[in-house]
C-alpha cells in the first residue's frame, strides 16, 4: 500500500500540488488522469521519491518515504518496477538481453535461475519466440510488452506506468492492459498508471484519480466516470475521447 498524505509541491512561485490525498492499494490497478499541466505527472514523481514534497508525506506500507536512510531507499527501489513511456529498451541488447538486465544488476540468485525468471516473464507477454531480437526490429507494441517483462523480472511490489498505451492502435492498447491487469491482480503489485487513454481508463480503472488545478478533483471507478454529472470531470472526457 502507498499512501499520499497532504501532499504540496512549489516551483518557485507556483503551486503544482496543493494538498493532495490518496491511498493506492495492493492487486488494483490505480490511474491518475487529467489534463496536461495539471500535476498528475509531479504527483507520480513525488510518489516514486523523484521529487521532494515542499509538505506533506508519502508512505509506503506505513513507512514514510523521505525518512529513509539511503541504504533502505536502495532496498526500497529494488521493490519498484518502472515502465517509462518510450519503454527505454537498451538498442543494443536483445530482448532476452534487456528482460536479464535488472536480474543481473540486483538478482542474488544463479544464473540459471535468473533466465528461467527471464523466460517467465517474457512468456507471460507473449514474447519468448522473439528474444533473440533487437528493439529496432520489434513493434511499438512489442517493445511495451519487453518494458513490462523487464519492469516485473525482479518481482516488484509496486508498479509505476508512464503512458503504457500512448501511440499504440486500440487492439494493441487492449492487449497493454490486459497484461497490466493480469500482473497486478496475480503478483498483488500496487500499480499506478499515468494515462490519458479513456479506454484504459474503463478496462483497468479499479481506482481512479481525476487530478484538476493540483487536487484530486474526482476519485472513483473506472467504470462511474460516465455516470458522473461532475461537468469538469465530463468535459475533460469528451475531449479526451474527440
Amino acid at each position: 500500500m502507498i499512501e499520499v498524505r497532504d501532499l504540496h509541491i512549489s516551483f518557485g512561485h507556483k503551486e503544482v500540488l496543493k494538498g493532495v490525498n490518496a491511498t493506492f492499494n495492493p492487486g488494483e490497478c490505480s490511474l491518475i488522469i487529467g489534463k496536461s499541466g495539471v500535476g498528475k505527472t509531479v504527483l507520480m514523481k513525488c510518489v516514486i521519491g523523484l521529487l521532494e514534497p515542499t509538505k506533506g508525506r508519502v508512505l509506503y506500507d506505513g513507512v514514510e518515504l523521505h525518512s529513509l536512510s539511503a541504504k533502505e531507499t536502495r532496498q526500497l527501489r529494488q521493490k519498484v518496477g518502472m515502465l517509462f513511456q518510450n519503454s527505454a529498451l537498451f538498442d543494443s541488447m536483445n530482448v532476452m538481453e534487456n528482460v536479464l538486465f535488472p536480474l543481473d544488476m540486483f538478482s542474488t540468485e544463479r544464473g540459471s535461475s535468473r533466465r528461467a525468471r527471464a523466460r517467465e516473464c517474457l512468456e507471460r507477454g507473449q514474447l519468448y519466440d522473439a528474444r533473440y531480437k533487437y528493439p529496432g526490429e520489434i513493434s511499438g507494441g512489442m517493445k511495451k510488452r519487453v518494458a513490462i517483462a523487464r519492469a516485473i523480472a525482479l518481482r516488484p511490489q509496486y508498479l509505476f506506468c508512464d503512458e503504457p498505451t500512448s501511440g499504440l492502435d486500440p487492439e494493441t492498447s487492449k492487449m497493454i492492459d490486459v497484461l497490466l491487469r493480469e500482473i497486478t491482480v496475480e503478483d498483488r503489485m500496487t500499480t499506478i498508471v499515468n494515462t490519458h487513454d479513456m479506454n484504459s481508463v474503463a478496462n483497468i480503472g479499479d481506482h481512479v484519480l481525476f487530478v484538476q488545478g493540483g487536487k484530486i478533483w474526482w476519485e472513483g471507478k473506472g467504470k462511474d466516470i460516465e455516470k458522473s454529472e461532475d461537468e469538469v470531470l465530463k468535459n475533460f472526457v469528451f475531449i479526451s475521447k474527440l
